[in-house]
């Protein structure tokens, strides 16, 4: 072994003391995650449940795990770990009662949805929906990384990005999802409903604009078609809005507003001269 070898992993042995954890925290922040849904959505296990003393045990056991992650994450200080597991746990149930919310939205807002088991288990909008919820509840409870970790879990099952600061509603509709990009501060009322390539973005990224609002304000029974990108803090759309398909919005629209993409479709004759040279 060459002493540049040597010294390159006496490196990478510092920094792995510097940033060491108790345990794997992808893998078992992704694990509790989804027993955590196992217990709330049947679809998910085999598991049986009998009595409410089964239920009881169960989450005193996922609530054990859950604060074995929290000091997982040792190298950013986490105080009073036993009070935020205790106000998440007693969130749960809430929570799981807007997620059935979502999950009946889903299948009243699309033709193709048979029934609200289907939305249960084969849905991404109501997968990322369900996880975002969870991850929401420990970012307003400010538990460093893992937020961030469970929604990029959900974006990387589901195609779909919603930053666990966001703040959504009740009955949320996400339809398809795939490129969908919701932004930390973006703030969504009731009922609203949104498909695949949206984006609710920042203006811009410069870090000075950290702690201020970066990104939309959606009101409640808005729907926005695929790829809209509507843009900045200040943005607002207005109540009973619909913003059509490939909008780019950065300012806002008034309540019961219809914003809509105009595309223009020209017919050239057989020996006029290509107007655009595509190179590939």
């Amino acid at each position: 072994m060459d002493n540049e070898f040597y010294q390159d992993s006496k490196e990478l042995l510092k920094i792995r003391k510097q940033h060491k954890t108790i345990k794997p925290i992808k893998i078992v922040a992704q694990n509790f995650i989804n027993e955590l849904m196992q217990l709330l959505f049947p679809h998910f296990t085999e598991d049986i449940y009998y009595t409410p003393e089964d239920i009881v045990s169960k989450i005193i056991l996922l609530k054990r795990n859950f604060k074995s992650l929290l000091i997982s994450l040792n190298n950013k200080v986490i105080n009073d770990i036993d009070k935020i597991a205790d106000e998440f746990f007693n969130d749960i149930f809430k929570i799981n009662r807007k997620l059935w919310d979502d999950a009946l939205a889903i299948y009243e807002g699309d033709p193709a949805a048979n029934n609200v088991d289907e939305v249960i288990l084969a849905y991404p909008g109501f997968r990322a929906i369900a996880i975002y919820r969870f991850a929401h509840k420990l970012y307003n409870l400010e538990v460093p990384i893992l937020p961030r970790i469970l929604t990029e879990y959900a974006h990387q099952k589901t195609g779909i990005d919603i930053h666990p600061g966001a703040t959504i509603g009740n009955s949320f509709f996400i339809d398809h999802g795939t490129g969908v990009v919701i932004g930390e501060t973006t703030i969504i009322g009731n009922n609203v409903k949104i498909y695949q390539g949206v984006t609710l973005g920042a203006l811009s990224v410069d870090k000075k604009f950290v702690k201020t609002k970066r990104h939309p304000t959606i009101k409640d029974n808005v729907i926005i078609y695929a790829q809209a990108v509507i843009l900045g803090g200040d943005t607002i759309i207005g109540t009973n809005s619909i913003v059509g398909g490939n909008v780019w919005l950065t300012e806002s629209v008034p309540d019961n507003s219809v914003v809509y993409h105009k595309s223009e479709v020209k017919l050239r004759s057989s020996n006029e001269p290509e107007p655009l040279d595509f190179i590939i």
